[in-house]
């Protein structure tokens, strides 16, 4: 599903136009990006956790030049799903065919 096919599906379920549907999930989605920059966790209760996590420093190493590389401490953003979620997904008798990557609104 893209967010082409979610907006339709919010759209068609709750009656609100489309395009403020697609306002309120951009809205939404700044929200997430910019209260994790600022180092803030978001918990959804019965959905789950927006969270960033600590990567440690590490040495890796460039392939092609046969060098090690350092790279340094950072943060990633990540999701943890809440329990209910979990179970409802672990449900799941068949995963659906993916239409393979689309073109995004």
């Amino acid at each position: 599903m893209r967010k082409a096919d979610l907006v339709n599906k919010i759209s068609d379920k709750t009656g609100i136009s489309k395009v403020d549907v697609l306002i309120t999930l951009e809205t939404m989605f700044k929200e997430v990006k910019d209260t994790l920059s600022s180092g803030e966790n978001i918990y959804i209760r019965g959905f789950g956790s927006f969270i960033t996590k600590k990567r440690a420093s590490k040495i890796g190493r460039n392939i092609k030049k046969n060098v090690a590389v350092h790279i340094p401490e950072h943060y990633i953003p990540a999701f943890k799903p809440a329990k209910e979620f979990t179970t409802e997904v672990k449900k799941l008798k068949e995963v659906k065919p993916d239409d393979g990557p689309g073109e995004d609104i």
